[in-house]
């Protein structure tokens, strides 16, 4: 069992580069951070933990320039989003901004994909909510082409480019692992078994005593697609720092726990990250990334 966290990073919140340092000297295995350009005042859409929008949400710093900052700092916590909102990227630009990440930060980034619940926030790029999932799909395909290829073409509904060159090619061969997040289900199964190295469900969406049997559902799918389910790992997010948590979740076949931290000033986020790292001391499930 791997175990990582996650937090939303602002302007007023603990530095990433002092989190990520003081994380990875806890043998803290992965540092998470989500995605939000922007929030739209008009709250047209509700958000999926309830009607009251942290204040979080719209203060949240780039996540790529945040992730450069601790990558700086340490040698061996892996360095993810949680999730990037694809959909609402040039892939082009955005296969260079993740290449050049895992290449400063020694081939140590994780690339959390999402399709967004926020629909006013995507409308605003350009972006049709209900092909969102098509769009996604064709921009990790395009950006994935891209990283492995000499030179590369894609033509799709949503991207198109004539045959090109992009350089840097990630560190990590063949790519960076790509974890799609969100709820599963047929469709998004699918598409892990196509372009994806890793699910992340937040298990708050989810009922506990369901995880299991999706699992088991994303593995047949990933055989029926020829893929050899042992590849495609799940992290699950959202899960609380407690050591009978943390069985169930490796009982029903998550690879990874992921644990959330307030976001908050550094008196506040070190005590949280002192009680995950004890959690995992207790559950006797270290591996060396937190040994």
């Amino acid at each position: 069992m791997k175990f990582g966290v996650h937090i939303f990073p602002t302007d007023e919140s603990i530095e990433v580069a002092a989190l990520a340092a003081e994380a990875e000297a806890r043998g803290i295995e992965s540092l998470w951070l989500p995605e939000h350009t922007h929030i739209p005042a008009s709250r047209e859409s509700e958000w999926y933990r309830g009607r009251e929008l942290p204040r979080e949400y719209s203060r949240t710093l780039d996540p790529f320039v945040a992730l450069t900052s601790a990558a700086a700092v340490t040698r061996r916590i892996k360095l993810g989003t949680g999730v990037c909102l694809v959909a609402q990227h040039d892939p082009i630009t955005l296969a260079k901004t993740v290449a050049t990440l895992d290449r400063v930060t020694g081939g140590r980034f994780q690339f959390g994909v999402g399709l967004g619940w926020n629909l006013e926030e995507m409308r605003d790029h350009g972006v049709e909510p209900s092909t969102r999932r098509s769009a996604v799909r064709e921009k990790v395909l395009a950006m994935q082409g891209l990283w492995a290829k000499d030179t590369f073409a894609f033509e799709g509904r949503f991207v198109r480019f004539a045959e090109s060159w992009s350089w840097p090619k990630p560190l990590q061969s063949p790519r960076p692992p790509v974890h799609l997040g969100g709820r599963g289900g047929a469709r998004a199964f699918q598409h892990i078994a196509e372009f994806a190295d890793g699910w992340m469900p937040d298990i708050s969406m989810i009922r506990r005593e369901a995880l299991g049997a999706m699992i088991d559902e994303l593995a047949l799918v990933c055989e029926s697609a020829g893929r050899d389910p042992a590849e495609v790992a799940v992290s699950a997010v959202g899960v609380r720092p407690d050591p009978e948590q943390f069985a169930r979740m490796s009982a029903a076949g998550a690879v990874r726990c992921i644990c959330l931290l307030p976001s908050a000033g550094r008196d506040e986020v070190l005590p949280v990250l002192d009680t995950i790292h004890d959690a995992i001391a207790r559950a006797g499930l270290a591996t060396e990334e937190t040994a």
